[in-house]
């Protein structure tokens, strides 16, 4: 069992880790939209607010782990248009943008909504997950929220079976039509957790 401490927001130092963390855990979906690499790391690291975050950072300073949240002031890792042309280009921050707002680019005044949940390699099935999701429905709780909603892509059961033992239920699948040929999946389980 790994030994961390639960942050809400993180330290400044810690940026470059939760960049590296969130592109190992979602680079595979986002890659053809974001890459390439090098552009996408650079574009992420501009764009993170790490106050909008719970992370889990070990006794050395490493980052297990993180939660980002979405609430009408924001996301976590959510940009503009001119962080996406200043990286990408005008051009490239076009074609990008509308696919990334394919996805999603909503709000919820009543659900918290998680805005990725990212575990290290090596701090898995050692708590963090958990720890983190416990984290995340308690901030929502102290924000007034009655709900926590997240998306899990089709296939990846490894994290939906992580969400049910955190007693978040499907509430419905959305199908991402012709953009599952640039994501790589046809659909998302949104699931919600009642506080």
């Amino acid at each position: 069992m790994s030994v961390f401490t639960l942050h809400h927001g993180l330290p400044a130092p810690l940026r470059e880790q939760a960049v590296a963390l969130y592109w190992q855990a979602f680079g595979p979906k986002l890659g053809r939209v974001m890459g390439p690499e090098a552009k996408a790391l650079r574009y992420l690291s501009r764009v993170m607010r790490l106050e909008n975050c719970i992370g889990a950072v070990d006794g050395q300073g490493q980052l297990l782990g993180l939660a980002g949240f979405k609430t009408e002031q924001g996301s976590f890792a959510g940009g503009t248009m001119t962080d996406l042309s200043d990286i990408y280009g005008q051009t490239g921050s076009l074609w990008r943008g509308m696919l990334l707002r394919g996805l999603s680019d909503e709000t919820d005044a009543e659900m918290f909504l998680l805005d990725g949940l990212c575990v290290a390699d090596g701090a898995r099935g050692q708590g963090v997950g958990t720890a983190l999701l416990t984290a995340i429905c308690d901030e929502a709780r102290n924000r007034g929220y009655t709900a926590v909603r997240l998306d899990v892509i089709e296939g990846n059961d490894r994290a939906r079976a992580l969400y049910e033992r955190a007693g978040f239920v499907l509430d419905r699948t959305a199908r991402i039509g012709a953009l599952r040929h640039v994501f790589g999946f046809a659909a998302a389980h949104v699931m919600v957790r009642r506080l």
